[in-house]
């Protein structure tokens, strides 16, 4: 289902893209455009929730400081929460690393935020605190995790608390104690899930009357750090692009609004609705294909295998996958990594994404 509706969303995305594009500014339908496009991204969020929820969310892990990307949200939190709940902040000096995906972590943190500001309806005090800790075997029982070194984030409220039945049910998708039309049940749902998701660790300390504490652990990266490349100049990249690409992609909406993308950037677009199409292109056109963009999980081959098919033809062609799939299905694939584009994608994802892969150096043969 994921993978189905993130297919149509790509498409009605990048159709309301265009559309935007060919009209004039002030003109009254850009209104309902810009709508459409604001429901587009909403749908994606919902998806990423549900995938959240089941843990097959596609993710991006990164050796990560929690201390460095909770300070840069700090600000973004104070406005959810809103000028009557009182926001603490504490970090503890000499924090371990972590690796996980900081998009997902954001999540987490905007929906203990927000879950805690309808706890406390007239006001109160948020703390935010991280630490680091050790969990011993009996502590890392009762969160389900081998002992060890985690960071410890605590999301704590002076709201209402919660009743034990109310508790035992917090993380189960769609339930939920607000008014009909106040929340889907989703945002605990999908804290569990990017949490366990990756690989760490939730528990809840509440009580009636006595508020509520959020314990989240996440297990400590000692890996050597890598030290980072210069960031990339922050000057718009020109549109223009060189070369020529093969798209492979059975889904024919998709397949046009990315073989359009690409050709409106200049690029020299072959398209293929299934990989034997794309194998006979590659056997008239030789090795004239400078990258091979090309879906995971297609009726008859996959991309991987379509990918080492058409290297004997165009050895020249750097390999880049994109899918909808949920992470299992993927890593099964063996493609995730640095070639690999999340669907739904807007162009510029896309075309940023292009460019990337095709300055890397060619690969031999």
């Amino acid at each position: 289902m994921a993978h189905d509706f993130n297919n149509i969303l790509s498409v009605i995305s990048s159709y309301t893209e265009f559309a935007l594009e060919e009209l004039r500014e002030g003109d009254p339908l850009r209104a309902d455009l810009h709508e459409i496009a604001a429901a587009g991204q909403r749908a994606a969020a919902l998806t990423r929730q549900l995938l959240a929820f089941s843990r097959q969310q596609v993710l991006e892990p990164k050796r990560l400081d929690l201390g460095e990307l909770v300070a840069g949200v700090t600000k973004m939190l104070r406005r959810l929460i809103g000028e009557d709940v009182t926001l603490h902040v504490t970090v503890a000096d000499g924090l371990f690393f972590t690796r996980v995906d900081p998009g997902q972590i954001e999540q987490v943190l905007m929906n203990l935020a927000v879950n805690a500001r309808d706890a406390m309806p007239e006001g109160g005090e948020l703390q935010l605190e991280l630490q680091n800790c050790v969990l011993d075997p009996e502590r890392a029982r009762t969160v389900d995790l081998p002992p060890g070194s985690y960071v410890e984030m605590v999301v704590t409220d002076t709201g209402a608390g919660m009743t034990p039945a109310v508790q035992a049910r917090i993380f189960e998708p769609f339930f939920t104690t607000k008014a009909l039309g106040k929340g889907t049940g989703l945002g605990l749902s999908m804290v569990h899930g990017i949490v366990k998701q990756s690989g760490g660790g939730i528990s809840v300390e509440t009580a009636p009357g006595r508020g509520t504490a959020f314990h989240v652990y996440f297990p400590r990266d000692a890996s050597v750090a890598i030290v980072a490349e210069a960031p990339a100049s922050l000057q718009p990249v020109e549109p223009a692009g060189h070369g020529r690409i093969l798209v492979v992609e059975d889904e024919a909406a998709l397949r046009n609004v990315v073989m359009r993308m690409l050709r409106g950037c200049g690029y020299d677009v072959l398209v293929a609705a299934s990989p034997g199409e794309a194998l006979l292109i590659c056997e008239e056109h030789g090795d004239t294909f400078d990258l091979l963009l090309t879906d995971v999980v297609m009726p008859g081959m996959s991309g991987r295998r379509l990918a080492e098919r058409l290297h004997p033809l165009c050895p020249r062609a750097r390999v880049m996958f994109m899918s909808g799939y949920t992470d299992e299905m993927i890593e099964h694939h063996g493609v995730l990594g640095n070639h690999f584009l999340r669907k739904p994608f807007d162009r510029a994802t896309l075309v940023t994404k292009v460019r990337s892969v095709l300055e890397e150096p060619a690969p031999t043969s």
